[in-house]
């Protein structure tokens, strides 16, 4: 097989095995989800690349419904948690309740799970739960596991924790925080339908009949493309590009980043950036296009991997500078090809 994808016959039958899964995941979606083709795309990159995702969005956009949907497309254990001020860590990961043995009077600890224990985790506005819950999801979506009275529990295979924000209502929410939001691979964001399929989603309500979405990918499919994905080549020249893209975001590390960078950032993304960079866009290359991993296919994948990763300071938001913009910029600077030390050593010449 070549370095840079997946020509050889082995690579093509490998290739037509991820399309179908995924074309077949995508019909049944399309049952119920009515557009929202990007954002569908970007939870499906995420699920098969094996990370977790964020949806966020203005209430009544379907976040809930389409995740539930993609939930009963896989052949997978679903769970729905609703985050509230409340919620205590027990009511996610599950607690220890006294049994007793009615025949020999013995009593002792049994674990009950708790909704954590599911393949497919929907986290329903996940910011609306305080700080001590948080720390037992960030537990579950790191290490795949919890750890009740000092015992740990293993979560089970495949698990993917996608959750819902919602960017208006912020009365009676918790920020996450950066370290749960870079456990995130993706943030996808949400966007109101186009005119046609909004009629589309009206005629759909009022003529409303039983939708049947049928599972069409089991947990050994998913681990199979998860495997693909996982092993597909990469050109060294991708893999420098997203190191450029992650590394450009850091203004304290680095003096020679982009102006806006300097002026809107108070910290850049981190190493699992780039990782998820790399990830993302080995599965957008065999998802989504032809299987080969190029540049397009980092750029590709760059607004949902770095958007939730920058951390903006106080002229950005007196500026109405998002994270998007910054961006949007950063793919125009960021050069896709490393210069050589020669023309290195000339631009530094020059700058002087």
């Amino acid at each position: 097989m070549a370095d840079n994808d997946l020509s050889s016959q082995t690579g093509e039958k490998m290739l037509a095995q991820v399309h179908e899964t995924y074309d077949a995941l995508k019909a049944e979606i399309s049952k119920v989800i009515v557009g929202q083709e990007e954002v569908v795309d970007q939870i499906l990159l995420a699920i098969f690349s094996g990370g977790h995702a964020m949806l966020v969005g203005v209430p009544g956009l379907a976040k809930t419904l389409l995740i539930s949907t993609i939930a009963q497309a896989m052949e997978l254990d679903f769970s729905r948690i609703q985050f509230t001020p409340d919620l205590m860590p027990s009511d996610i990961t599950g607690t220890e309740v006294i049994e007793e043995d009615k025949t020999t009077g013995h009593r002792a600890l049994r674990f009950v799970q708790g909704p954590i224990f599911a393949n497919v985790v929907l986290a329903d506005e996940i910011n609306r739960t305080p700080p001590k819950t948080q720390a037992a999801m960030l537990e579950a979506m790191q290490e795949r596991q919890v750890t009740i009275g000092g015992v740990r529990h293993t979560l089970p295979k495949p698990f993917f924790v996608l959750a819902t924000q919602n960017p208006l209502e912020q009365e009676g929410t918790y920020p996450l925080p950066e370290a749960q939001l870079d456990r995130f691979m993706l943030q996808v964001m949400v966007g109101y339908p186009s005119e046609e399929e909004e009629l589309e989603v009206i005629r759909r309500s009022s003529n409303k009949g039983e939708v049947v979405v049928k599972a069409v990918v089991n947990a050994q499919q998913i681990a199979d493309v998860q495997k693909i994905i996982q092993h597909a080549p990469v050109p060294e020249h991708v893999l420098r590009y997203a190191l450029r893209l992650a590394r450009s975001t850091r203004a304290n590390e680095n003096e020679n980043v982009p102006e806006i960078i300097s002026d809107y950032i108070a910290w850049g993304a981190g190493p699992r950036a780039s990782e998820a960079l790399v990830q993302g866009a080995k599965a957008h290359a065999l998802l989504v296009g032809n299987g080969v991993v190029g540049i397009d296919s980092v750029r590709a994948v760059a607004h949902p991997v770095l958007r939730h990763r920058l951390l903006t300071n106080f002229n950005a938001q007196a500026d109405q500078i998002t994270t998007d913009m910054i961006v949007d910029q950063l793919l125009s600077e960021v050069p896709e090809h490393a210069m050589s030390e020669a023309d290195q050593a000339i631009s530094s010449r020059a700058i002087r």
